[in-house]
């Protein structure tokens, strides 16, 4: 194992709201690649939260409690900022499509002119997970489908019980729904 003074700490920042298995398979191909991973939990203002920051901690831990060399925190502010704080090196985003690289781009040249001791790596997200989001997974969650295929279980469970509770009208995970609606469950 590397001294620390040569250790290779990336942030993998976002609002992982919820995390996917998109999410996921950068994260597990991230580990293999650098010394640490921190998987940094940022607030977007702009965006309405299904779960709060410290939900989407728990849901990223029990996502990857199987990996050894993996953090997860929340943070505020430029992730430049914070990725020296934590003494990291690397910035590791995902890339799905195009206009993902566009965005990404943009973000990573800012990234260099506020700090030119950070680099950005970008991972092509693997074919199964290209057409996958955060907010594909609400969408469908919304309006009554599956999600099994899409988020961790845990991530999965939870997402039911947030629509079932927040959503009346919406229909509930077959896996887990009451068979007999005049019996309450348990």
């Amino acid at each position: 194992m590397p001294s620390d003074s040569h250790r290779v700490v990336a942030i993998y920042p976002g609002s992982f709201d919820p995390i996917t298995l998109g999410h996921l398979d950068i994260i597990e191909r991230g580990v293999r690649l650098f010394d640490k991973v921190v998987v940094a939990v940022v607030t977007n203002p702009n965006k309405s939260p299904l779960f709060e920051v410290d939900e989407r901690i728990q849901l990223i831990q029990q996502s990857t409690d199987h990996l050894k060399n993996i953090e997860v925190d929340r943070f505020d502010g430029l992730t430049v900022n914070y990725a020296k704080l934590k003494g990291a090196s690397v910035l590791l985003r995902g890339l799905r499509v195009l206009s993902d690289f566009e965005m990404e781009l943009q973000m990573a040249h800012t990234n260099k002119t506020l700090s030119d001791s950070i680099e950005t790596v970008f991972l092509a997200t693997s074919n199964e997970y290209s057409f996958l989001s955060s907010s594909l997974v609400k969408e469908v969650a919304r309006f009554g489908g599956s999600v099994d295929r899409f988020v961790p279980p845990p991530v999965a469970t939870e997402i039911y019980r947030c629509y079932v509770r927040t959503q009346p009208g919406s229909i509930p995970n077959p896996k887990t729904a009451n068979p007999n609606p005049n019996r309450p469950r348990l």
